[in-house]
């Protein structure tokens, strides 16, 4: 039989793990909303009202978990870098081949920026403000510095098996596959009038992963 003591212990501790339970999802949901106002009005056209209409809580509470608009931004920006790093590292790159670990990098990163257009927005919107939020954050270096370190090593697994060119550096390969991608995307529209091709349709967008592969396997594998 439990003593009375023990009673109000685990009567007492299920509140405190329900109200934690709830504060987690509601700032999840506050967090969801921004990421829509954000990428859709961008920082300076964000309203605090309607993150906290679409979040349905009161404006408050955004104020209450977040501080101000701008701390919310940074939270948005880092759980979005925070979402592409953990579906990066269910490739498992570590447990490829060097070549098709590299391969598998690009062709994630293209279906990522087509299937989160949000994460380019907020991109934008950032560049726009020279980072200045992201610079504040005191983990986003470590969040992604792993990402560095596995493509390091598929990179060196690759060198020594004669596959792959000798002074890659890891960071510049990865903002060569990001950039390949991110160009064509965020600069679609502009692209599609002036060359008079819709570089939107699925034969396009099949071909322009065909093309980016082969240009970093170009640069990467051993001629």
């Amino acid at each position: 039989m439990l003593s009375p003591a023990t009673v109000l212990s685990t009567t007492d501790a299920a509140p405190v793990e329900l109200r934690s339970r709830n504060a987690d999802r509601t700032q999840q949901e506050i967090l969801k909303a921004a990421t829509q106002e954000f990428s859709t009005a961008g920082l300076g056209g964000a309203r605090m009202e309607r993150i906290a209409a679409l979040a349905g809580v009161n404006k408050r509470l955004v104020y209450y978990y977040f501080e101000s608009k701008e701390l919310l931004f940074l939270s948005v920006l880092e759980d979005t870098y925070a979402r592409i790093r953990a579906a990066e590292r269910t490739l498992r790159l570590e447990n490829l081949e060097p070549a098709t670990a590299v391969r598998r990098l690009v062709e994630f990163t293209w279906d990522y920026y087509l299937e989160h257009p949000e994460f380019l927005a907020l991109l934008n919107s950032e560049n726009l403000h020279h980072a200045c939020h992201l610079q504040r954050s005191s983990h986003i270096q470590e969040m992604n510095s792993p990402l560095v370190q596995l493509l390091r090593d598929v990179v060196d697994r690759g060198q020594r098996e004669g596959l792959f060119r000798e002074g890659v550096d890891p960071v510049q390969l990865y903002i060569s596959i990001a950039a390949l991608c991110y160009f064509y995307l965020s600069n679609n529209p502009t692209l599609s009038t002036i060359f008079g091709r819709d570089l939107r349709t699925p034969a396009a967008l099949s071909e322009r992963l065909s093309h980016m592969t082969d240009v970093v396997m170009g640069y990467l594998l051993r001629k």
